[in-house]
């Protein structure tokens, strides 16, 4: 996921997005303790753009510009 693209999304959109991607984080996390992982860089990836999210949500309730 792009920053350039969670940009672009709407802010219910962005809380959606943030709950479908701690449930991916939840099944992986499952998946590696089970030893059923099949790319355990998915997880890095999955926590990154939880965080790109979480930024911009709080960029807009500080209400951030970016230039």
């Amino acid at each position: 996921m792009k920053a350039k693209d969670v940009h672009e999304m709407s802010n219910d959109e962005l809380d959606q997005n943030l709950a479908e991607l701690k449930e991916e984080l939840f099944n992986l996390r499952f998946q590696l303790a089970t030893g059923q992982l099949d790319n355990p860089m998915r997880v890095r990836d999955v926590r990154k753009d939880i965080a790109r999210v979480k930024t911009i949500i709080r960029e807009r309730v500080l209400q951030i510009r970016r230039a």
